[in-house]
């Protein structure tokens, strides 16, 4: 099941309605038509203590093409960088708990801007860049557009022992080293999606 984080709150695109109405709580939408899903999401927006959307099509990647063309779509790309230690890096970005992360460039794969974005928010050089964790997607409005952000993230590994430089121009306070379980300051503190790399990768 793919899901979209409003925030708090979820959007699940969906295959089997049975299934899924059984065990689950919220607003439930059959995908018809663009106008209808486009005014959906804005019902969705509208709808603050409903915490969950669930959009169902018998072509779920179909479905999820037709809702990026409801939003300004942006790629991005980050990284988990552990230590020597198994330790794993976390950053303070406008007072909230994240991972490194930023938009490609234009011309640049995945690979290269999360390499490149990790390296210019911590200060860290020497990066191994190893295998694919997770694609999350988001959503924000910069004005009156809404705005879908995809974060493709990996997994590196730092064999240096320089300590981590925050880069303050880009309200990044802190970059510090935390041990995997060891991560409850951070989950009272962060966003959805990026508790859901934290899961996969085990590190709650």
């Amino acid at each position: 099941m793919y899901k979209v984080f409003f925030k708090d709150r979820t959007v699940y695109f969906c295959d089997n309605f049975p299934k899924v109405f059984e065990k689950n709580k919220g607003l439930f939408y059959k995908f018809n038509n663009i106008q209808e899903l486009s005014q959906i999401i804005d019902a969705f927006y509208s709808l603050s203590t409903i915490d969950q959307l669930f959009i169902f099509h018998n072509d779920i990647l179909s479905l999820i093409d037709e809702f990026k063309t409801c939003f300004k779509f942006i790629e991005a790309a980050g990284g988990v960088v552990f230590n020597s230690k198994g330790q794993f890096l976390v950053i303070k970005r406008n007072g909230i708990w994240d991972l490194p992360k930023g938009k490609l460039e234009k011309g640049e794969t995945f690979e290269e801007a999360a390499f490149r974005e990790v390296t210019e928010e911590v200060g860290l050089r020497d990066l191994v860049l190893k295998q694919p964790i997770v694609s999350t997607y988001h959503t924000y409005h910069i004005s009156e557009d809404r705005v879908l952000k995809k974060t493709k993230w990996f997994e590196m590994f730092y064999p240096g022992k320089d300590k981590p430089v925050p880069q303050l121009d880009e309200n990044i306070t802190e970059a510090i080293w935390t041990e995997p379980g060891k991560t409850g300051f951070i989950r009272e503190n962060t966003f959805p999606s990026i508790l859901d790399v934290f899961y996969i990768k085990g590190l709650i």
